[in-house]
């Protein structure tokens, strides 16, 4: 129920934003302000107060960022949104840092909007904290451009909000997803945001290591340590004091070492191999892994009290296939990057390579993409990178999708012919039935008929897919697709 009493002010210096989203509250029931500048807001709440607040990042004047600032000193419990066109990287993670309740894009969809103005109503007393002190404008927040993490996909944008939101604090965090999908660069981002960002950032791959190494490799040695120790090391926790250690690929990481990191994670302290002092770090622990630590402990392979160290803040990055929109985003991307080094001129994805790219399964994820995008940029030298600069894979795969599609089409035209389905509206449930009942045949066979198998494959609920076999009648063929 929308309360009378829940004002709400929007603040953007394009009229007909003002307009349309005062118009689709209104139709809500909420009474809502507008202001045409960020010093206009500032004087709206001097007079009134707000549940929300809705404001464009960029204008002129007082910029978005800026009267979120003075807007908190004013009202500290308002929920304030921003708004942009421009869905960048450093755009959301600076709004969520400095204290945003949310950020919007631009066009946005009133679903959006109307859930964001719901969730605050249903949180008055909450006010989100403030990680950290603004100590940098927008304008000077930097990553590194050839750095930066690139998507605009909403599973991509959530990521940058986590970010913004737990860059400040020193949580660890733990991140997961396939090979491939930019886990070390999240963890970079997260430890540029942090108040932490001008000491260390140490990264160590648990799974590069041999094994009866990498003790030392973390926490060092002393002389004589063992066969080969002719000297001190230092190791990966003294170097990173201060700062942040990246632990990639944790799953690698075998008990006894384990049992040693958690030692670190509860009381700061650890011990050099072959040392007796007690040496004390300052250090966030950020970790990551492509593996289901959770079947890890059942298996018991992984700690479940490291585990629960470890996961305080958890960001799983979507395998790129997840998140197609983004391809084109990080091509265009890559091709920036290495037009200078590796070509003659402008170079530019034709409209055939779009698609190809756009319709590909990426099983190597952005690191596949990136070395396509790497090697057809060499190839081209400058103008448009065509199919035939890409490998060839690429080439099968868009053949395939041509024939695949060609059939479809001819099945559908022959269905439509041979079925007189004389009652209005049953040709979309009927054929789209006989579409499923194959599917699900086929992709049963394939796990031999372990209904949860098939269910992750088919991205369904399990229920789902019994309630559909029984619907249908499936019998259960216990083969593989060869």
């Amino acid at each position: 129920m929308n309360s009378k009493q829940n004002k709400i002010l929007i603040v953007d210096d394009e009229k007909n934003i003002l307009w349309v989203l005062k118009k689709g509250l209104e139709k809500n029931n909420y009474l809502v302000d507008t202001a045409t500048s960020g010093e206009k807001a500032l004087e709206q709440l001097q007079k009134n107060k707000y549940l929300m607040m809705f404001s464009d990042i960029f204008m002129e004047g007082i910029s978005g960022l800026e009267l979120m600032e003075q807007s908190q000193k004013i009202c500290p419990e308002l929920k304030i949104v921003i708004m942009t066109a421009q869905d960048s990287m450093n755009n959301t993670i600076e709004a969520m840092r400095l204290g945003a309740y949310d950020y919007l894009t631009k066009p946005f969809d009133f679903d959006d909007v109307y859930s964001l103005v719901q969730k605050a109503e249903n949180a008055q007393t909450f006010s989100p904290p403030k990680d950290i002190e603004a100590t940098q404008s927008l304008d000077t927040a930097t990553e590194n451009e050839g750095n930066s993490i690139i998507g605009k996909s909403k599973s991509m944008q959530e990521i940058f909000k986590t970010i913004g939101k737990s860059a400040g604090s020193d949580l660890s965090i733990l991140i997961t997803g396939e090979s491939g999908t930019g886990k070390e660069m999240i963890a970079s981002t997260l430890h540029h945001y942090s108040k932490r960002k001008d000491k260390a950032f140490i990264c160590i791959n648990c799974a590069a290591i041999a094994r009866e190494l990498l003790e030392s490799e973390l926490f060092g040695h002393e002389r004589g340590a063992f066969t080969g120790a002719v000297e001190r090391k230092i190791g990966k926790f003294q170097q990173a004091d201060g700062g942040t250690l990246f632990l990639d690929e944790i799953g690698d990481m075998e008990l006894p070492l384990q049992a040693k990191i958690l030692r670190v994670l509860q009381n700061n302290e650890y011990y050099r191999v072959g040392g007796k002092e007690t040496l004390r770090t300052n250090v966030r622990i950020i970790a990551a892994t492509n593996q289901n630590l959770l079947d890890m402990i059942q298996l018991k392979s992984f700690r479940e009290d490291l585990y629960h160290r470890l996961n305080v803040i958890h960001i799983h990055i979507p395998p790129l296939r997840e998140r197609l929109e983004d391809v084109l985003l990080l091509a265009n991307h890559f091709i920036s990057r290495y037009t200078k080094s590796l070509a003659r001129g402008n170079v530019y994805l034709s409209s055939d390579v779009e698609r190809i790219l756009s319709g590909y399964h990426w099983q190597g994820n952005i690191r596949e993409l990136e070395n396509v995008i790497k090697r057809a940029v060499m190839l081209c030298l400058s103008g448009p990178i065509l199919p035939e600069h890409l490998p060839s894979h690429l080439q099968k795969e868009d053949n395939f999708s041509n024939q695949w599609d060609d059939r479809l089409n001819q099945l559908i035209k022959d269905f439509l012919l041979n079925n007189n389905l004389k009652e209005e509206g049953l040709l979309y449930d009927t054929l789209i039935q006989k579409v499923e009942k194959h599917l699900f045949e086929i992709v049963l066979g394939t796990y031999s008929g372990k209904q949860i198998a098939t269910a992750k494959a088919l991205g369904i609920n399990r229920n789902t897919l019994k309630r559909k076999i029984d619907a249908m009648k499936i019998k259960i063929k216990k083969d593989r697709i060869q």
